[in-house]
């Protein structure tokens, strides 16, 4: 007997086994993807090879006759009772030196190419301890089974490499000591060569027996130039002072009246003033001084003498006076003058060359005095660099013989087995991971579906209907299927005439049984059939219920009230010329109007589409032919547009018996539905109950109707029905 447990663990396989079947193809895409990714990197990975190696470690190493140390050296002890010397050297393995070392030295890289990173070298690296043995196993793992081997050769080669360092006592002291005084004696000989080199720089020393011969040869020809220059200063000098004497003049007065004699505005105002002059001096034989004449010209030889004198000032630069014989002289005295004024210029030049070279001569007679001087001190400083020089060589060769002597030791650990290169793989473990593979593939396409399923705003089972809408379920149609060699779209739009036989013949027979109990105060008449959105199959239900009705015997009257997008004429093959538009824009009757699809059913398809079709259902002459169709028929349907769409269904739900919810799973959503209940309840509809459309096996309670019972030998022969079958259909 089951526990509870149990049950409640079949309770929920139960809950979650249909939403498996409905995301069956979900869940196995998942699946078969994760799974075949899965077994494509495992067989597509690169495989693994570790290689394996030993060491030994030995209390003492042995010690270079080369050094002469003591036996202490090298000898492997732990600092506390509790502490393992063959662990501690596994750490100086581990060691971020020894490994960057083999990194380097192998060139090893990672996926990306990059140089492998100390902390991915260390995962694949294992060190362990043979219990009881002072020997060590190395192991590594590489996609090459070369480089494994490689790797952990290198590393041990490295290891024992340091390990023989770190024995170096006496040679690395020396070696220690020697380093410490190579930088100080190299100090020096930076020293003495910044000093020499500062003293060059000081004193201009560039080669200084060069520099003292050249500077004698430079005295000689400058006391040749000096000679040279003296002697043109004396015929200058002589010149001068000869010029001087015949032209009565210094330099300076010649300058200036050789100035002024050449300057044209200074002769123009000399000849008008001289002109003036002799002017006057005419008029004042004729004329006495009060006389106008004499007055004018007066006072003209006073302004030109002014203005004579004003340029004579502005031209030398001085305000005294030039007697007017000065201010022209004769072509002779000109080139007096001039030849003067040469004179002056030449002996001016030679005064000048004369003290420069005398000066430069000063100077570098300085300059040798003080070469014996510079040349001691040169010495002195090339002494102390040589020394410092000699002394850091002396220091680098002994350095290079200690570290000679110093690499002459070994180590107190060995190899005792090499790394080999491993010819089979250690990873990857091809079942075990196409068995994670799988266990995880299935998990994770469950999680799909039941997250899709959690996402899916849609209604999917016939409980979810009844648990949002809450009307009573008047039947439930299994999802239609084409009859095989049918033709034309009515085939699959009316299986209950074309396929008697069929599961879903039985269940709009049953749905029509239902109706009938739907309401117990009078007779069902005229009913309104209509869904929460477009897709739920309402035209369908109507053209099957109304097959199924008039099989019973009963006349029985379709109407497509669905004027916006009508579908009836299309189910039945009929044209959609004249229709109920027309009836209700009085251009046609209801006698007229409808049309024969079966002997007892009469169909009115919607007619011309209106603009306005809420406003003719909503007309008095829709109520006329409703009130007519009741009086003729025995049952009337009417194929009205969707709730949530327009309000043509609501409308007709005040001049009918009740409507008729259809429903489809996988097509409405909840908030559709609750909003279709909303409406019904807010407009005081009466609703007869609700149809469930398209039903499969994963939207149904587990399955009503079994195709298997109605294909049983249940076909009839020669047209007569086989009383076999539980399904008569009445003709």
């Amino acid at each position: 007997m089951p526990t509870q447990q149990d049950d409640g663990d079949l309770i929920n396989f139960q809950q979650y086994w249909p939403i498996l079947k409905r995301r069956w193809p979900i869940t196995a895409i998942v699946v078969s993807s994760v799974f075949g990714l899965t077994a494509l990197v495992t067989f597509t990975q690169k495989p693994v090879y570790e290689s394996q190696a030993k060491l030994l470690f030995n209390k003492q190493s042995g010690v270079s006759s080369l050094s002469g140390l003591s036996s202490q050296v090298g000898e492997l002890s732990g600092l506390t009772n509790f502490s393992n010397p063959v662990d501690t050297e596994a750490e100086v393995i581990r060691s971020n030196p020894i490994v960057q070392r083999t990194i380097t030295s192998l060139n090893l890289k990672d996926k990306q190419g990059k140089p492998l990173s100390i902390e991915k070298f260390l995962k694949q690296l294992k060190l362990k301890t043979i219990r009881g043995t002072d020997v060590m196993q190395i192991s590594y793992r590489s996609t090459n089974p070369q480089e494994a081997a490689n790797v952990i050769n290198s590393l041990m080669n490295y290891y024992l490499e340091s390990n023989v360092r770190t024995n170096r006592a006496e040679a690395r002291s020396a070696r220690e000591f020697l380093n410490r005084q190579l930088p100080e004696v190299e100090k020096r000989v930076l020293n003495a060569e910044i000093s020499l080199r500062r003293f060059k720089e000081q004193n201009r020393v560039v080669a200084l027996e060069v520099e003292a011969k050249t500077g004698v040869e430079g005295l000689k020809d400058l006391l040749g130039e000096i000679t040279k220059t003296q002697a043109g200063l004396a015929d200058a000098t002589t010149r001068a002072k000869a010029l001087q004497s015949q032209i009565s003049l210094n330099t300076e007065q010649a300058v200036e009246f050789s100035t002024l004699s050449q300057s044209p505005g200074i002769q123009q105002v000399l000849t008008d003033y001289q002109k003036t002059e002799d002017e006057l001096a005419v008029a004042r034989t004729r004329y006495s001084e009060e006389h106008p004449t004499i007055v004018n010209l007066d006072q003209k030889a006073t302004a030109l003498r002014s203005q004579l004198e004003g340029r004579v000032s502005q031209t030398i630069g001085t305000s005294e006076f030039v007697p007017e014989q000065n201010l022209q002289i004769g072509e002779l005295k000109q080139n007096l003058t001039e030849a003067l004024v040469k004179s002056e210029v030449d002996r001016l030049a030679f005064t000048t060359r004369l003290a420069t070279l005398q000066q430069v001569y000063l100077d570098n007679k300085k300059r040798l005095d003080i070469l014996p001087r510079l040349e001691q001190q040169q010495l002195k400083l090339q002494r102390q660099w040589q020394v410092a020089k000699v002394t850091y060589e002396q220091l680098m060769k002994q350095l290079q013989e200690v570290e000679v002597i110093e690499n002459q030791n070994i180590g107190n650990s060995r190899i005792i087995s090499d790394a080999l290169v491993p010819d089979k793989p250690v990873s990857p473990i091809i079942p075990l991971n196409l068995g994670l593979g799988g266990v995880f593939a299935v998990l994770l396409g469950v999680g799909a579906a039941l997250l899709l399923e959690a996402l899916d705003k849609s209604i999917q089972t016939i409980e979810e209907v009844k648990g949002l809408l809450d009307y009573p379920l008047l039947g439930t149609i299994p999802l239609a299927e084409k009859p095989k060699g049918s033709d034309g779209e009515g085939s699959a739009e009316l299986p209950v005439l074309n396929n008697p036989y069929s599961p879903e013949s039985a269940a709009f027979e049953m749905l029509q049984a239902n109706l009938s109990f739907s309401i117990s105060d009078k007779t069902l008449k005229v009913i309104v059939v209509s869904s929460s959105i477009p897709g739920e199959g309402k035209s369908f239900v109507a053209a099957n219920l109304a097959v199924a009705a008039a099989q019973t015997g009963r006349r029985v009257l379709l109407i497509d009230a669905d004027m916006r997008r009508p579908r009836q004429h299309k189910v039945w093959e009929q044209n959609n010329l004249i229709g109920l538009s027309n009836i209700l824009v009085n251009q046609a009757e209801l006698a007229t109007t409808t049309k024969e699809a079966l002997m007892t059913l009469d169909l009115v398809t919607a007619g011309t589409i209106p603009p306005n079709a809420a406003a003719l259902l909503e007309s008095k002459r829709m109520a006329a032919v409703i009130q007519e169709a009741t009086s003729n028929y025995n049952f009337v349907i009417i194929d009205a547009p969707p709730l949530t769409a327009v309000a043509d269904a609501q409308i007709l739900g005040k001049l009918v018996d009740g409507i008729l919810l259809v429903v489809r799973p996988g097509v409405v959503e909840s908030a559709a539905a609750i909003a279709t209940k909303n409406l019904l309840a807010q407009s005081g509809q009466r609703v007869l109950g609700m149809v469930v459309n398209g039903i499969t096996s994963g939207s149904s309670y587990g399955g009503y109707y079994s195709k298997g019972y109605y294909h049983q030998n249940g076909h009839s022969k020669n047209g007569k029905v086989d009383v076999s079958t539980s399904k008569i259909r009445i003709l």
